[in-house]
């Protein structure tokens, strides 16, 4: 019998020959192509600014880890798919990690463990005299404006117009957290956050009880985004998108004296809107029947609600017939009908908003924004911060380095495979880091393309 030695593993190989394996490689990290990360937060400053946004009252002759290297090592952790604290109790002794962090013996250096990082996220907004741990605070209204920044940031010049969608979703949570409230539609304890997109850019992320209605806040958001980008872009026309939750007067009539902002919002159906597509309905069932196709009828209707609008607005109105019966759907909008007809706006310009749902999963289940699991509010807050900063990061690299490559329109979790996660060997000597990446890398082509775009560019902060 092969006996069993705890420092060599043997596997069933090909032929006469076993497969033996040891933990004798040396310094060997799988997250090789993180180092790409490292050059795309130099082109944009996004982590070195979220620092800024940080105050510590730590006494500096006792600190080890500066605010900028426990942000960055955080974030890095999160875009490279590491999402607990606990994680970095290991981490912390990988030398490819404290180069990407900046440690000046990345070799020798231990970086920041668990318990330090943890205390990013347990300062309060004040930090009472004598507080012996909770010495670290951030400074919320700061991130909010990062945010909007670094989407300013991402076009050289302003573009005509731009969507801004807006979405509310579930975080479910398992414990007796500050906030725990029951979801009737989502049958669940959990959060409600509220996200708002341009494209693939994020711009808000805002942790919510659930017992609320979805679009409370929402108002006062797009309020100070909207100031933010018309300091940069004054000129810029500005469309709303959302569901049929963010249909509400105050939101609408906002966008209807605000010059420049126009919305499109889902409507939830009732009798009398279902009453005036009726003939419409009929039309497309007759066409059904016919084709046995889905068919579609649009309309355009001028509708007041009896007692929460203050005003007659345009609806547009689908009127589906399937397999499965009618569906009529509705959406109001301030947009006029010569500029836009019933169907394309409809198709076209309220079908996209979908996209937007693809990227708060893609935040969620590969950045891990899902990870609310303190039992303070706050700290929740700021663990989707530190979520949404890498999700930034991750998308300057996809819009930077990435830009006419085959992972131009790849989500987080591909990237992470396919550019970041490469087998490398690490040795640090007096004047160099050689990172010695896998030779049988499948992608080097990618990386190289990579690295070339990423040196060439200009940085995009001052």
């Amino acid at each position: 019998m092969t006996e069993c030695n705890a420092d060599e593993f043997v596997f069933e190989g090909p032929g006469r020959r076993d497969v033996v394996a040891r933990f004798d490689g040396g310094d060997i990290s799988s997250d090789g192509g993180a180092i790409v990360l490292r050059e795309t937060e130099a082109k944009t400053g996004i982590l070195k600014r979220f620092a800024r946004c940080f105050t510590d009252h730590r006494r500096a002759d006792r600190v080890e880890h500066t605010i900028e290297e426990l942000v960055t090592q955080r974030v890095f952790g999160l875009c490279l798919g590491w999402e607990d604290l606990n994680d970095h109790d290991e981490l912390r002794r990988d030398p490819l990690l404290g180069t990407l962090v900046g440690k000046s013996e990345p070799k020798e250096m231990l970086l920041a463990s668990s318990s330090t990082l943890n205390r990013l996220e347990l300062g309060g907004d004040q930090i009472q005299t004598g507080e012996r741990y909770k010495k670290i605070s951030l400074n919320f209204d700061a991130v909010d404006q990062l945010l909007v920044q670094a989407f300013l940031e991402a076009y050289e010049t302003p573009p005509e117009e731009i969507v801004l969608d807006l979405d509310a979703t579930d975080d479910p949570i398992h414990g007796r957290q500050e906030g725990r409230f029951f979801h009737g539609y989502y049958d669940c304890y959990c959060f409600l956050p509220l996200y708002i997109f341009c494209g693939e850019h994020l711009l808000c992320a805002r942790l919510r009880r659930s017992n609320i209605d979805g679009s409370k806040g929402a108002l006062e958001e797009v309020q100070r985004i909207v100031a933010q980008i018309r300091e940069s872009w004054p000129e810029v026309r500005i469309v709303l998108r959302a569901d049929s939750g963010f249909c509400r007067e105050p939101l609408m009539s906002w966008c209807e004296a605000e010059e420049g902002v126009e919305y499109v919002l889902g409507i939830a159906r009732n009798e009398r809107l279902v009453a005036m597509v009726e003939d419409a309905l009929g039309m497309a069932q007759m066409e059904h029947a016919g084709t046995g196709e889905p068919a579609r009828v649009y309309r355009e209707l001028t509708y007041r609600t009896l007692d929460s609008w203050s005003r007659s607005r345009r609806v547009v109105a689908k009127a589906e017939h399937s397999s499965k019966g009618d569906n009529p759907r509705f959406v109001v909008t301030s947009l006029l009908t010569d500029e836009i007809e019933a169907k394309q706006l409809y198709e076209k310009r309220y079908c996209a908003r979908g996209d937007m749902e693809n990227r708060i999963k893609e935040q969620q289940h590969y950045l891990f924004a899902d990870r609310t699991s303190s039992h303070w509010m706050r700290a929740n807050q700021i663990r989707l911060y530190f979520s949404s900063i890498a999700y930034v990061l991750m998308q300057a690299l996809r819009q930077i380095g990435l830009e006419g490559t085959e992972l131009a329109k790849a989500q987080c979790q591909t990237i992470r495979l396919k550019l970041l996660k490469i087998g490398a060997q690490v040795k640090v000597t007096v004047r160099k880091v050689w990172i010695r990446l896998s030779e049988s890398y499948p992608y080097a082509d990618v990386f190289a393309n990579v690295w070339h775009k990423l040196r060439s560019v200009k940085p995009r902060h001052g």
